[in-house]
């Protein structure tokens, strides 16, 4: 019995009735979605988009990290995204924490991660502003492309848009 065996079956229901084979990879809405990794959060749900609609990118806390960047500028580049919307979360497990206590953590298991930064979140409203300020400012991205934050609200399943 494999841990991943679940998944496999699955995964046999799933693509015995796909039908998504047409979809070419392109943001057919133009959009790229950086949310958290938490699994509260259903991007493609919060906004009634489907498959194929958006480029969704995930990370702990919706950090607009180099990776980030690295993504958005290929998804401009080769993949139809025109705009973005950097979409953050209340009850983020990322603003209760600081870098040092996940360092911290980490070495009670015996593992040594200083030379990763995790970019936790002590104030949401600040780092948000940093990151739309970052996309918007980026010369690898085009002058002028929307961008925008909201954060979603696990609780109610709203968006409370950020204006900078």
């Amino acid at each position: 019995m494999s841990a991943f065996d679940d998944l496999l079956a699955a995964n046999e229901e799933f693509s015995a009735t796909f039908t998504d084979s047409e979809l070419t990879g392109r943001a057919a809405r133009g959009l790229a979605v950086v949310t958290c990794m938490d699994s509260r959060i259903d991007p493609l749900g919060v906004f009634g988009l489907k498959r194929g609609d958006a480029k969704i990118l995930r990370n702990a806390g919706a950090r607009v990290t180099d990776d980030v960047l690295r993504t958005l500028v290929l998804a401009v580049n080769l993949l139809a995204v025109e705009r973005v919307l950097v979409m953050p979360h209340t009850d983020c497990g990322m603003t209760k924490v600081t870098d040092e206590e996940v360092h911290a953590i980490a070495a009670r298991r015996g593992v040594d991660t200083r030379s990763l930064d995790f970019h936790t979140v002590p104030d949401q409203d600040a780092a948000l502003r940093h990151d739309l300020t970052r996309i918007r400012t980026s010369p690898f991205l085009p002058p002028g492309m929307p961008v925008g934050g909201a954060v979603y609200d696990v609780r109610t399943g709203k968006l409370l848009p950020v204006d900078i």
